[in-house]
């Protein structure tokens, strides 16, 4: 059995927005007691990511540590059709990813007490994003 539902979120710009709660809604929608949910966004300069949900404090951290792996307007980059943060946003997309798969059991997302599921947008300006949800069981 598959369910497949596609979220719209608008991003502020670069930085985190939590997704949980709707990913949460489409695997109960799915009525798909035990399986797998991949959640997949369809861009490649923005990621999906799984961490920590309750000290905002770690998302900040995470975003400084993106900054040193792939810096904005390095001069060896040759893709900047976009401007300084074009190429540095696909960096991050593959560091980061564009999809996880999260187990399913009695119905929900199988978390743990502190995980959180987030889109991070690696782009300074703001964006909208799809993201997949497809729940497998």
């Amino acid at each position: 059995m598959s369910y497949q539902q596609t979220i719209d979120i608008s991003t502020r710009g670069r930085g985190t927005t939590e997704i949980t709660t709707e990913v949460s809604k489409i695997v109960r929608a799915s009525r798909i007691e035990t399986g797998l949910a991949n959640v997949f966004v369809l861009h490649t300069s923005c990621s999906v990511i799984l961490t920590e949900n309750a000290d905002p404090s770690v998302r900040r951290d995470l975003e400084t540590l993106a900054l040193r792996w792939a810096p904005d307007g390095d001069p060896a980059y040759q893709h900047n059709n976009e401007g300084d943060d074009d190429m540095a946003a696909h960096g991050r997309n593959i560091l980061a990813g564009s999809s996880i798969s999260v187990p399913v059991s009695k119905g929900e997302p199988l978390l743990g007490t502190w995980q959180g599921i987030y889109l991070w947008e690696h782009r300074t300006h703001a964006q909208r994003r799809s993201i997949v949800v497809t729940v497998l069981g």
